[in-house]
C-alpha cells in the first residue's frame, strides 16, 4: 500500500492545483499511517457523502444558505461528525481514515469532507488562510459564506471571524485581507500534515514528524521550507548526510541572498561535525 500511496503523492507534485483531488490526497496521507488497511470503504463513504449532500440541497434549493443547510444536515446531523473538543490534539484528529471511522476530528480534516463534498457538486468551495482555526468558503458569484465545519458548519460572519481570530492568534489580532484569501489545495494538505507534524515535536517523536515532513515533500518538492525542516529533524536525530541533502535543496529554492547565507552556515557546521 505504501507503493501506491508514493506514486499518488508524488504525482501530485506535477498537477496543477485545481487538478488535486483533496479527498483522495488526504485519504492517501492517512494511509501512510495505517498501511494495512485498504483505502476502498474510506473512498466508497466519501462518494456517499456527496450524494447525500446533492439530495439534500436539491429538496432545499441551490441558494447559498441551501447548500450550507445540506453540508450541516448530512455532514453533522445524519452522519455524526464533529469538532473533536474533548482530546484536540490526539493524533487520530487529523488522519482522515480515523476521522472517518471516529466521526470527529480538527476543523481542516471536516473541512476537507465539506469541500469533497461540495466540489463533487460543481460547488464554489474552498478552504480559507484563516491562521489557527480552518474555515470554508461557499461562493456563488459575487455572494459569500464562511462556515466552521467544526462547530457544525455554522455560518461565521464578520464578529464571529473577529472573535476567532482574537481567541486563537491574541487579543491584539485584527482582520486583515490575507484571512479570507482562498487556501490551495496544496497548502491544505500541509496545513493537515503540520497538524501531525507539531504534535509529533511536542511528543518528542522527532523520527515521526521527520517522516510526516518527508510525505509533505512527496507532493511539494518546491516547498524549501519543508526541505529547512527536514534538515533540521535530521541533523537533531544524528542524520547529518540527510541532513546535508536536505539543506542542499533548501538553499538551492531559496532566492534570499541572507537566508541562502544562513542555510550556507548550517551546511557548514554539518560538515565540521562529519570531518
Amino acid at each position: 500500500m505504501s507503493g501506491d500511496t508514493d506514486q499518488l503523492l508524488r504525482s501530485i507534485a506535477g498537477l496543477e492545483d485545481a487538478q488535486i483531488s483533496l479527498g483522495e490526497a488526504a485519504l492517501a496521507l492517512a494511509a501512510r499511517e495505517r498501511p494495512d488497511v485498504a483505502p476502498d470503504r474510506y473512498r466508497a463513504h466519501l462518494a456517499e457523502l456527496a450524494t447525500a449532500v446533492g439530495l439534500a440541497s436539491g429538496d432545499a434549493g441551490d441558494s447559498l444558505a441551501a447548500r450550507r443547510n445540506a453540508l450541516a444536515q448530512v455532514l453533522h446531523d445524519h452522519f455524526g461528525y464533529a469538532g473533536d473538543r474533548q482530546s484536540y490534539d490526539d493524533l487520530q484528529n487529523a488522519n482522515l481514515m480515523h476521522v472517518i471511522d471516529r466521526r470527529k476530528g480538527l476543523p481542516i480534516a471536516l473541512g476537507i469532507l465539506h469541500i469533497h463534498c461540495g466540489r463533487a457538486l460543481g460547488w464554489d468551495i474552498c478552504g480559507l488562510n484563516f491562521p489557527g482555526h480552518f474555515l470554508v468558503r461557499l461562493a456563488d458569484g459575487p455572494s459569500r459564506m464562511i462556515l466552521d465545519p467544526f462547530a457544525g458548519g455554522k455560518e461565521v460572519d464578520a464578529s464571529g471571524l473577529r472573535t476567532l481570530l482574537k481567541s486563537t492568534i491574541g487579543a491584539d489580532a485584527e482582520l486583515s485581507p490575507t484571512h479570507y484569501a482562498p487556501a490551495s489545495n496544496r497548502d491544505i494538505l500541509i496545513r493537515l500534515q503540520n497538524n501531525r507534524k507539531v504534535r509529533l515535536i511536542k511528543a518528542e517523536q522527532f523520527a515521526d514528524a521527520l517522516a510526516a515532513i518527508e510525505d509533505m515533500l512527496l507532493f511539494a518538492p518546491g516547498e524549501s521550507s519543508l526541505w529547512h525542516e527536514a534538515g533540521l529533524l535530521n541533523a537533531h536525530i544524528g542524520n547529518l548526510r540527510a541532513a546535508l541533502v536536505a539543506f542542499a535543496h533548501c538553499r538551492d529554492l531559496t532566492a534570499n541572498p541572507v537566508d541562502r547565507a544562513r542555510i550556507e552556515k548550517l551546511i557548514s557546521e554539518i560538515n565540521a561535525r562529519l570531518n
